[in-house]
């Protein structure tokens, strides 16, 4: 009987490419929504589970930080021990980490439960795009299946702030968690009939590089969230940041020394890459403050339901959506340097426009840089992916695919620790005379909001200016070969191209 079901599963396999997109698309959609669903339920979880406003961002760092400090050994993982093997172990960790953080019953277990979640779909999303390249041949079929891949990695986040403000509203904020283990156990079931495993192969894992540079980056981030509560001279913030420092010159040197480093360094001797690279933390780092404070704004001071909180974000998907096609078909046309420079400088200036919020404010003055942001970042995101990819070579494009997802993680979990320390100290010194209590609080955390969004502004205004000076002017030409996407990219390129 074993020697049939092989030959029988292969053949559903090639009958049925919807039932391997099914499975591909919706476990990436299960990934992606999972970074913004819980957006929309922060201010119920504050409430219900006694989180400070600077230990709330841990919420999502603690998803973030091992999702992208393990990315790459996941990738690794998947080429070494067979993807489809690989991608079910992930998805099974995940729905387990988001039963439990459903359960939670203080702020440790869901910290805790949040972090698995994000080993979990470390080890699951390199090898959802792995496999789906892999099922698909060159040409018409492969670029359609990456249209749909990239639309659904585009619309997640837009799906996760709509389903996180139902379920919040309408049931509980426990159910952003719960809402995963029905969906993570039928695609467990689906996949493995649907996928096909691919070989192992040999080779040795780079944990020295994993551990290090995971709890490197997550020692900064605890620094920056410890100095907003605690100040920069308290000890245990000096020591988090001594630890951190100690621990990323430790992952560089584990890097250079190692056969199969997870993060070969050569792929940062290109200067059009490690200069998109590096633009891509400061540019994710920046917006991260925006999501984080404009859903609390939406319902702690304009008073909207969590449900119209999600519907609010909207015309930033839309447009980001829209623009984002448009950049791609403009690319080859004008070249990859207008679209980011131009793109980025709308960025800044939607989020200089947000620091200017005050609690009188309506939802006009949200509207407006909201679709700002979202032309800004649609023109920007897809030749900034491409920039990042230029010129690599086959054997290594999944681990250049892996850092740019790697840049986009860790510069979300490090911007955010440093917006919310930002604000966090403006609103402590924050006064209003004659006011309530009430009043007062909301006064502080519309000043703190305020300068943690002028503070993303120069994020991104960074951003510009390390770009302007180091991508080339030359136009790009368009390759033949395109590489991997970025996994949970904002949009997958359409080509990897070559610099004049």
């Amino acid at each position: 009987m074993s020697s049939l079901s092989t030959p029988a599963r292969a053949e559903v396999r090639r009958a049925a490419p919807w039932l391997v997109m099914a499975a591909i698309l919706t476990t990436q959609l299960m990934l992606v929504l999972d970074a913004t669903i819980v957006n929309v339920a922060l201010p119920e979880i504050q409430a219900a589970l006694g989180f400070s406003p600077t230990a709330l961002s841990w919420v999502i760092n603690a998803y973030t930080l091992t999702f992208g400090g393990l990315l790459l050994l996941g990738a690794r993982t998947g080429d070494l021990l067979g993807r489809r093997r690989v991608l079910l172990a992930g998805i099974a960790v995940f729905v387990l980490a988001s039963l439990v953080g459903g359960l939670a019953q203080d702020s440790a277990q869901l910290l805790a439960a949040r972090a698995v979640q994000g080993i979990g779909a470390a080890f699951a999303a390199p090898s959802v795009l792995a496999l789906l390249v892999g099922r698909f041949p060159e040409g018409r079929e492969r670029a359609r299946a990456l249209g749909w891949f990239s639309a659904v990695s585009i619309g997640g986040s837009a799906v996760g702030l709509l389903a996180g403000g139902a379920l919040t509203q309408w049931v509980s904020w426990r159910w952003v968690f719960f809402v995963n283990v029905p969906i993570g156990l039928a695609l467990i079931a689906i996949s493995r009939f649907a996928l096909e495993e691919t070989p192992r192969t040999r080779g040795r894992f780079d944990l020295a590089g994993a551990l290090t540079s995971t709890l490197g980056v997550s020692a900064l981030v605890y620094g920056f969230v410890r100095a907003a509560s605690d100040g920069w001279t308290d000890l245990g913030t000096e020591t988090a940041f001594t630890v951190g420092i100690a621990l990323i010159s430790l992952f560089v040197a584990v890097e250079m020394r190692t056969a199969s480093p997870i993060t070969p360094l050569a792929l940062f001797d290109h200067r059009t890459r490690a200069a998109a690279l590096v633009g891509r933390v400061l540019l994710v780092a920046g917006m991260m403050g925006m999501f984080f404070y404009l859903t609390q704004f939406l319902q702690e001071v304009l008073g909207y339901s969590p449900l119209d909180a999600g519907l609010a974000f909207l015309p930033l998907t839309a447009v980001l959506f829209a623009m984002s096609r448009v950049s791609a078909a403009l690319m080859t046309r004008v070249g990859m340097r207008p679209l980011i420079i131009g793109g980025l400088l709308l960025s800044t200036t939607a989020l200089l426009v947000l620091s200017r919020l005050s609690a009188d404010s309506g939802y006009l003055a949200v509207l407006v840089p909201l679709l700002l942001f979202g032309t800004g970042n649609g023109l920007a995101f897809v030749p900034l992916t491409n920039a990042a990819l230029v010129d690599v070579e086959p054997a290594q494009a999944g681990a250049a695919s892996g850092l740019v997802n790697v840049a986009q993680q860790v510069g979300g979990s490090l911007g955010l620790a440093i917006l919310v320390t930002v604000g966090s100290s403006a609103a402590a010194g924050a006064s209003q005379v004659g006011a309530s209590a009430a009043e007062i609080a909301q006064h502080a955390f519309v000043v703190g909001a305020d300068r943690a969004f002028f503070a993303g502004a120069v994020f991104i205004a960074a951003t510009v200016l390390l770009l302007a000076f180091t991508l080339p002017r030359t136009r790009a030409r368009v390759g033949s070969e395109p590489a991997p996407a970025a996994v949970g990219s904002e949009a997958a390129p359409a080509a990897v191209p070559a610099m004049d």
